[in-house]
């Protein structure tokens, strides 16, 4: 079977030129010009021509009667007309030479009518035709941070390293906010909507071979070349890890699917298969997504499951002891050297020296716990370290904690020996304070490129995944 070509993608996210078809002369409501209104708020520095027969200019800026009036060939089309005007902007877009497009357009496969299929057929027939790089329809379409390519989403967005492939607009704008307010910078995200043309498997090719990206999310509804799909991740994980937030395994929600898309989802059992062959991981929701893509994103790799929990309270360890358990990984007892190295800095009275160690001091003093981490570093059964950091309040009988924040996070990082080592900020409940003083807690932690996560369920979640793909990959080599 002969090799297919690789198609030019970059003009989809980094295009010097932009044409959008279908603007009105104010803005009104989503559609063409509040794109364009995105776009200049974003700051995108390329050249933009609105397209509109009736208007001489929209926004500020001159407006175009066609894309044959244009100066130049844009690199990238965005259309946004009603679904029956859409083929005849396609045919526009391929007499002028322009072979990137993005189709907003809704009103295709996913309104599971005759009509709206048969325009569906008409659009990839078109496509196939003119040999056109088609995104959509119905579909928000691309996003780079970098040249400020961001009129859905994070706005400006954080420039980073993370790729982002998604049939939902809604799910990829609300994950470009989340896991950017964390941080965590994207490279390049697409949304894929119906996907008629270009479909999951030639984003994932295209980000695969991407230097500028280490880690892909994808989020997947239904996908037309399960077998090309599979071939690639398989291939792309040994080098950089592909996490996947599958939707429709439900049958209510494969239901949903359809009529979101209009394509098919597949059964659940065909899925578990899929993670199991290609080293793919499965996330089951928006946070346990953004909470992987955290973990992936800004740890070191490892390749042991041993944890050390420091944290404050008895019964909090045993918890939280549990919890590791259940999600496969070990709290392993410490070393007689570690222990020599523990006992003299942990009170006999109200706190535990061992694993999980029990000790309120390590908050109040960034040094002790900078004793604690190094001992960690070098015990050979831990492989991991979450610090339970608590939120001083009255409840507590805390005093107010410096912010050390960017201390321990320079310690962290400077550290020769350093063992990937996240925080917990735990700050769910109904009191404001709490809920005001822990995220931005756990901002600060983010910001200065130490994992932070607002309970200690999600950390291990995020560390447990995390340490079955490092320790899948270190018994590939």
């Amino acid at each position: 079977m002969p090799r297919r070509p690789k198609p030019d993608f970059d003009r989809f996210f980094k295009p010097e030129s932009i044409a959008i078809i279908g603007v009105s002369r104010e803005l009104v409501t989503f559609g063409g010009t509040s794109f364009l209104k995105r776009y200049l708020d974003a700051g995108y520095a390329g050249r933009l021509y609105p397209i509109n027969p009736k208007a001489p200019e929209t926004l500020g800026i001159r407006a175009y009667p066609t894309l044959a009036s244009l100066p130049e060939t844009p690199d990238l089309v965005m259309i946004a007309v009603r679904a029956d005007a859409v083929p005849a902007a396609l045919e526009e877009c391929a007499r002028r030479g322009a072979r990137h497009i993005h189709v907003l357009t809704a009103g295709f496969g996913e309104t599971r009518t005759e009509e709206g299929r048969q325009l569906e057929r008409k659009v990839a027939a078109i496509a196939r035709e003119h040999h056109l790089l088609v995104i959509g329809p119905n579909c928000m379409g691309p996003y780079c941070p970098s040249v400020h390519l961001t009129a859905w989403g994070a706005i400006p967005g954080r420039d980073g390293s993370l790729g982002v492939i998604s049939q939902s607009g809604g799910i990829t704008q609300r994950f470009t906010e989340y896991i950017s307010s964390l941080g965590v910078g994207i490279s390049k995200a697409v949304s894929i909507g119906n996907a008629c043309v270009l479909d999951s498997p030639d984003f994932l090719e295209y980000m695969a071979a991407d230097e500028e990206i280490r880690l892909i999310a994808v989020y997947l509804e239904s996908i037309g070349d399960g077998r090309r799909f599979f071939d690639l991740a398989r291939a792309a994980t040994p080098r950089k890890p592909v996490i996947l937030l599958k939707g429709g395994q439900s049958a209510s929600g494969a239901a949903t699917v359809e009529s979101h898309t209009g394509r098919l989802a597949g059964n659940s059992r065909m899925w578990e298969a899929f993670f199991a062959q290609t080293g793919v991981v499965p996330v089951a929701g928006m946070n346990e997504w953004v909470d992987a893509c955290l973990a992936f994103s800004l740890l070191p790799g490892t390749r042991g499951k041993g944890v050390l929990i420091v944290g404050g309270g008895g019964g909090n360890s045993v918890i939280f002891s549990d919890t590791c358990i259940r999600a496969g990984l070990s709290v392993p007892a410490l070393s007689a050297a570690g222990m020599k190295r523990i006992r003299p800095l942990v009170p006999v009275a109200g706190s535990i020296a061992g694993n999980p160690l029990d000790y309120w001091a390590v908050f109040l003093q960034p040094e002790l716990l900078f004793e604690v981490l190094d001992m960690a570093y070098a015990e050979p059964e831990i492989s991991l370290v979450i610090v339970d950091r608590l939120i001083p309040r009255i409840a507590f009988h805390s005093p107010d904690i410096s912010d050390s924040v960017s201390e321990i996070a320079g310690f962290i990082k400077a550290h020769r020996l350093a063992k990937p080592t996240v925080f917990t900020v735990d700050y769910d409940g109904g009191d404001p304070d709490l809920l005001a003083k822990g995220s931005a807690l756990r901002s600060r932690f983010c910001e200065a490129g130490i994992p932070a996560f607002p309970s200690f369920e999600r950390a291990v979640g995020a560390l447990a995944r995390f340490a079955k793909y490092c320790a899948g990959n270190s018994e590939k080599k």
